[in-house]
């Protein structure tokens, strides 16, 4: 049974960096896609960043690029969200995502396994 666990979410001000983990159980991360989504009240779930199964090729969301970093830990099968710079707007339940190679996709559909989210919240 595959789980992806998220935590490090919480309450920054604006400006400020968070980095939040996915640690997953059950598949070797280091052999898959793996993506980041968010969540803000009231909105659909958009793409924020997605990574290919070799960590050879990234996409990010124009919102985010420059401002955010994907990157993973293949000894702790853990994968991580740097977010630096953030805006009220980046506000949002944030949730990982892995799949099958090779990726990196965009499309909610296309992932396999989801985690249960991390807040995360920044104030003006």
């Amino acid at each position: 049974q595959v789980q992806l666990v998220e935590s490090g979410g919480g309450l920054v001000q604006a400006g400020g960096s968070l980095r939040v983990s996915c640690a997953a159980s059950g598949r070797t991360l280091s052999s898959s896609a793996m993506g980041w989504f968010r969540q803000a009240p009231g909105k659909e779930r958009e793409f924020v960043v997605a990574i290919s199964w070799s960590g050879g090729s990234t996409r990010y969301a124009d919102s985010v690029k420059g401002r955010f970093t994907i990157s993973r830990d293949n000894a702790k099968n853990t994968g991580y969200l740097q977010m630096n710079s953030l805006k009220p707007e980046d506000t949002a339940v944030y949730y990982c995502a892995a799949s099958n190679p090779p990726g990196p996709y965009v499309k909610s559909y296309e992932y396999k396994y989801w985690g249960q989210g991390t807040q995360v919240t920044v104030s003006s």
